[in-house]
């Protein structure tokens, strides 16, 4: 009886090992993420060229720059943009990060059930996506023109002013 036990026991053991050696070897997930942001210094920087590239149009705006998250780091108004505007750039920009596309390739969806959430979502041109290197950094929601293409023409040209430095993070 003894030797019928010890014998069952080798063969669980080397059934047992012989699993282990088999079984394919996962390296442990890290237990934090590393996220990249931009700096309150670029995230002002960015608002100021926005706002200085619709100056040169004639066209005063609102610019607020969100974190991926969509919390926002910068807002600004300029002189005599609308007061409205403000709300409408910061609407801009929490879809742009939350869509990860510019306003504009949001259109379409303006007509589907998702503006009715009342989310805080604006299907219109004028933001885009801050992506440099591969990594979504936020983004510039801008508000105040006659046409919604002229606020987004001025948020790229605020991301542009940034860019090349963003690119080599």
């Amino acid at each position: 009886m003894k030797k019928i036990i010890k014998n069952t026991l080798k063969s669980v053991a080397g059934i047992g090992l012989g699993m282990s050696l088999t079984m394919p070897v996962y390296a442990e997930e890290p237990m934090t993420v590393n996220v990249s942001r931009i700096t309150a210094d670029t995230a002002n920087t960015i608002a100021v060229n926005t706002i200085k590239a619709c100056r040169e149009k004639g066209i005063p705006v609102s610019v607020t720059v969100v974190d991926r998250n969509g919390i926002i780091q910068v807002q600004m108004r300029d002189t005599i943009a609308p007061p409205v505007s403000l709300n409408i750039s910061e609407k801009k920009a929490y879809t742009a990060v939350m869509f990860n596309v510019k306003g504009s390739q949001l259109e379409g969806r303006a007509k589907g059930p998702l503006p009715t959430l009342g989310e805080g979502l604006a299907f219109m041109a004028g933001s885009t996506p801050i992506t440099a290197g591969g990594k979504m950094y936020g983004a510039i929601g801008v508000s105040g023109a006659p046409d919604g293409m002229d606020d987004e023409a001025c948020a790229i040209a605020g991301l542009e002013s940034v860019s090349d430095d963003l690119e080599m993070q």
